[in-house]
């Protein structure tokens, strides 16, 4: 697991012999995709525009999207920041997280949260040749959260909407699933390990959803429950869960 989430899941990077023959293939493949397989489907784009964009995302991994401040920093306007995005998110290599709304008495978050879907190229974009690198960077704990969404939005494909909680006093839940069969909300906070335990607004969060199911998705973590029923497990024994709702 912890190999996938550094190299990502593009097989050539994968199984690559060594970690720089793996970040110089995802390299390689980032230009080329840029410079050739994006401009076939546009040639109102520069390459130089989408390669500044897809890294400054990857620096802004798994944040609300803001628009205004991508677009100053580019030198073009919101607009055309969110029709760049759209169209990389329609190339399947950025997710955009919509958030969950319902009517419940509070002021929710409107913007959706955006990730580099794979994280093999994200680390190649920060230029994160290796796991202790990794670790050691600011976007170590948005790259984890990246990986287990994308993880998880596999499995449940076509059966389940994921979206995430938030409200304008920052109460948060990282992943909500929405089961289409049933109706029913499960909550999902995400952590690479248990050395802290969930936020206080992880557990208001799902005091006021109220949903069917809880979970603490970590890397490496023995099952077990904490207070309100959260069932604490790692990412294997989630997916296998998940896969046979």
């Amino acid at each position: 697991m912890s190999k996938l989430w550094l190299t990502g899941g593009y097989p050539l990077s994968f199984l690559a012999t060594s970690e720089e023959d793996s970040i110089a293939w995802r390299a390689n493949f980032i230009r080329t995709y840029i410079e050739r397989d994006m401009m076939q489907f546009t040639s109102r784009v520069s390459t130089e525009l989408l390669t500044r964009l897809w890294t400054m995302l990857a620096h802004s991994q798994g944040t609300m999207l803001n628009a205004s401040r991508l677009g100053t920093s580019l030198e073009v306007t919101s607009p055309t920041v969110s029709k760049h995005i759209e169209f990389l998110s329609d190339m399947l290599v950025v997710r955009k997280l919509n958030p969950y709304q319902a009517n419940i008495g509070k002021r929710l978050v409107k913007t959706p949260k955006v990730y580099i879907r794979d994280t093999g190229l994200l680390h190649a974009l920060l230029n994160l040749r290796s796991t202790s690198e990794l670790l050691r960077h600011p976007v170590c704990g948005f790259s984890w959260e990246g990986f287990v969404v994308e993880q998880i939005c596999e499995v449940i494909e076509g059966r389940a909407t994921p979206l995430f909680y938030r409200t304008a006093d920052e109460a948060e839940i990282d992943l909500v699933l929405e089961w289409h069969r049933t109706g029913s909300l499960w909550a999902i906070e995400i952590k690479r390990s248990m050395a802290r335990a969930p936020t206080r607004g992880f557990y208001s969060s799902i005091d006021t959803l109220k949903p069917s199911r809880s979970f603490v998705v970590c890397m490496h973590q023995r099952a077990h429950l904490i207070e309100k029923d959260i069932e604490v497990l790692d990412l294997t024994e989630f997916l296998k869960i998940a896969s046979t709702e």
